[in-house]
């Protein structure tokens, strides 16, 4: 009976030291856990400073090209940003920072798009595999969209087709809002419009805020460069080439490149810059590739810019 008790005794102590062990290690994960997210969430505030930082020395690098754009001799040290998306990088103590600044003069307005324009719209959808049949719909669809009628274009859509819809609306008959505002365009999909893990959206190269319907030529991405009518695979390299010395300034330059071809490409392109741009900034911390990313799109037209939106953190917009 003693020995039993003892037994007993023996296996209620072991149960007990079973069960304190398994506090003891809960309790280390615990504060493990705690300790590890915490120096998660500095590092991750820390990246998000050097971010807004970046945004600001790219807000104060818009500025001084601003005012330095038109120089024709260009003094060391005071060489003006590039707005056509290149990266631009810089140091703070243990961090470090990549801006980028893309003017929207550069981009297709959708809000200024013409039957004539349009095209260029059409072959940015080709180019990121849509289908003709769902490029015409798209294309006549936003063009129906923002015109002050209701009568439809051959491929597009008035109130007749939006309000056969489960959830019935009208055609708003007027500019476009927010970019968003896409999604209730007959054709345009979340993936078409935002992009997904193979291809980039349109959203990145379409834009509200341009000044006129024409492309301009310094700000152009490659993937907008390449839907110019008359603008051939080998004429586009020859102009990314040719911007990485120096903008195009004049008209010959660009037909100097583009050669015959001119003629059709002159109906669809500028120079002029407007004072609308998107910057993306990116904020490092040590060796880390993992970065805390900003994007604003603002005017610099006044000595205070105006922000139009501010997303804080953001998807990256471009290749690193």
């Amino acid at each position: 009976m003693i020995r039993s008790e003892k037994g007993i005794a023996i296996i209620m102590v072991l149960w007990v030291v079973t069960i304190l062990m398994a506090l003891v290690i809960s309790f280390s994960f615990l504060i493990r856990t705690e300790a590890h997210s915490t120096i998660f969430f500095k590092e991750g505030v820390q990246k998000k400073f050097i971010a807004e930082a970046a945004m600001e020395r790219a807000i104060l690098e818009l500025y001084h090209r601003q005012t330095y754009r038109e120089q024709t001799v260009v003094v060391e040290g005071n060489e003006v940003v590039r707005i056509d998306g290149r990266p631009y990088t810089g140091q703070i103590e243990t961090g470090s920072y990549t801006f980028r600044l893309l003017s929207e003069s550069g981009k297709i307005d959708i809000n200024k798009m013409t039957d004539l324009t349009g095209i260029v719209l059409k072959n940015l959808l080709l180019g990121m595999d849509v289908s003709q049949e769902k490029a015409d719909i798209i294309v006549d669809s936003i063009l129906d969209w923002t015109d002050s009628d209701n009568l439809r274009r051959l491929n597009g859509a008035e109130d007749e087709y939006y309000l056969s819809l489960q959830v019935p609306y009208r055609a708003k008959n007027a500019p476009f809002d927010t970019m968003e505002e896409l999604l209730l365009v007959k054709g345009v999909t979340p993936d078409i419009l935002f992009g997904n893990k193979e291809r980039k959206g349109i959203i990145h190269y379409l834009t509200i805020y341009g000044t006129s319907s024409k492309i301009n030529i310094n700000a152009a991405p490659k993937e907008v460069l390449a839907a110019l009518p008359g603008l051939t695979g080998d004429a586009a390299k020859r102009i990314v080439d040719q911007r990485e010395t120096a903008e195009f300034k004049s008209v010959p330059d660009i037909q100097a490149i583009t050669g015959l071809n001119f003629a059709v490409l002159g109906q669809y392109i500028d120079m002029a810059e407007g004072n609308t741009y998107t910057i993306e900034s990116t904020g490092f911390l040590g060796e880390s590739k993992q970065g805390y990313n900003v994007r604003a799109v603002l005017s610099a037209e006044s000595t205070t810019p105006r922000f139009f939106s501010y997303k804080s953190p953001s998807e990256r917009q471009y290749e690193p």
